[in-house]
């Protein structure tokens, strides 16, 4: 499965993309732009800016609300689609705790994106659902 592109490679071991073929990964590989922070960047601030959809190809971030600390992600995981989303501005803080290399999709493109790539749409949509569950969780 794997292409001679090295994002390619990447993400088709990524969870989000594995329904997608080879020629899908190609495709996807070229949609997004690629963007790198340093360890201490603000990627997202809450309640302020961001509209982009981000896949972590490398590095560790802190999602933080209210300056709390509420997960910390890494490869192969996502963030800034509930702003994008709901069109609102985003709800937590995403901070680099190391170099961070992201794939990112540009908020107005990622309703065209996920309806032309239902499987990643549904994979997303899993994902979020585990995210809320566990939310939901740490509540209680």
């Amino acid at each position: 499965m794997a292409g001679t592109d090295p994002i390619v490679d990447t993400i088709a071991g990524f969870a989000l993309f594995a329904d997608l073929t080879t020629p899908q990964l190609e495709s996807v590989a070229h949609t997004f732009d690629e963007q790198w922070f340093a360890e201490g960047d603000r990627v997202l601030r809450q309640g302020l800016t961001g509209s982009g959809f981000y896949v972590i190809l490398e590095g560790t971030c802190s999602i933080r609300v209210d300056g709390v600390e509420r997960a910390t992600i890494s490869r192969g995981e996502f963030f800034g689609e509930v702003s994008i989303l709901l069109g609102e501005a985003p709800v937590a803080d995403v901070v680099a705790l190391s170099q961070l290399r992201c794939m990112v999709l540009a908020g107005p493109a990622v309703e065209a994106f996920l309806v032309g790539h239902p499987r990643v749409m549904y994979r997303m949509l899993q994902a979020s659902a585990r995210r809320l569950r566990n939310a939901n969780r740490w509540r209680s």
